[in-house]
């Protein structure tokens, strides 16, 4: 009988993976929408005890950092989670040869559209036209760059134009609320292709290229509100559904917020390259450089 103990480096390991699939199961082997409804309605409860011990009980669980938002009481968890900051807690970069970060985020996936193709992690590829939807021409975007940007629970959830701008066109389309995390990302093929989430074109006012923000929902977050769209985009609100825009935005303005933390891919052109430090795993502010214009067209 052999009684060898793995060592430690494979126990760690193992205790790693036990972990991993606890945190599948407890976020993806629920009723998703029913408790995605649950929490939006338990959110806007409007009362002290209840906003205070929510808060309390989320600081436990994440690194919460209240001290750059606008207000320091709340009137619920919503209010809460769809804060405004103080004036310049974040710096836009005005450089108007760069994309901005639309949003607070961990840098996920990024680099390349491979001929359409793009990775939400290693060995799990979904394609534009899956993701944009059947309305949408994703021919603009073929071979050009993405990033995809990762809100956890904690951050700021509001997003803003990564550029001087004409708001075109927001394509919503429902679907499921499966987590977006690295593990599900990691176990669930086409993900970002399932969820609830809205394709948001704009044309630069600087050389007229075309982009795409798409904010994608999740879990206990399938609800996002567009300033430029007197709509609130959730589950109850079958997509796809159209709807025509004619909006100018600045580099930096508010165009929405998600009702708690979520991920919202960017999409540019062929002649787009990742600024310097858009890596996988970085940490980024809204408003840090996130991508290049192409040259010729930024002089």
């Amino acid at each position: 009988m052999n009684t060898t103990r793995p060592g430690p480096a494979v126990a760690l390991l193992r205790r790693l993976a036990l972990q991993e699939d606890l945190n599948f199961l407890l976020t993806n082997r629920v009723p998703r929408a029913l408790l995605t409804r649950f929490m939006g309605w338990f959110s806007r409860i409007r009362h002290p005890w209840v906003c205070a011990a929510s808060i309390a009980a989320w600081r436990l669980m994440t690194d919460l950092d209240l001290s750059d938002a606008r207000k320091q009481r709340f009137d619920s968890l919503h209010d809460c989670f769809t804060r405004e900051l103080v004036d310049g807690a974040r710096v836009v970069d005005a450089d108007p040869a760069v994309l901005s970060s639309p949003c607070d985020a961990i840098v996920g996936a990024c680099g390349r559209v491979a001929d359409g193709r793009v990775f939400q992690a290693k060995g799990f590829p979904y394609t534009l036209a899956e993701l944009f939807g059947p309305s949408q021409d994703t021919a603009p975007f073929r071979d050009g760059s993405y990033v995809t940007l990762r809100l956890t629970s904690s951050m700021y959830h509001r997003f803003h134009a990564p550029h001087d701008a004409r708001l075109d066109h927001v394509t919503y389309l429902s679907g499921d609320t499966w987590n977006v995390n690295p593990i599900a990302l990691q176990r669930v093929e086409r993900l970002f292709c399932r969820n609830e989430r809205a394709v948001i074109r704009l044309r630069l006012a600087q050389g007229a290229h075309p982009i795409a923000l798409v904010p994608v929902a999740a879990i206990l977050v399938a609800s996002i509100r567009l300033h430029a769209a007197d709509v609130l985009l959730h589950l109850r609100y079958r997509g796809p559904n159209e709807i025509a825009l004619a909006s100018d935005v600045r580099k930096g303005e508010e165009l929405g917020w998600f009702q708690h933390g979520s991920t919202i891919l960017v999409f540019a052109p062929p002649g787009f390259e990742l600024c310097a430090g858009i890596e996988t795993g970085a940490r980024i502010a809204m408003g840090r450089r996130l991508m290049a214009l192409p040259p010729q067209r930024a002089a």
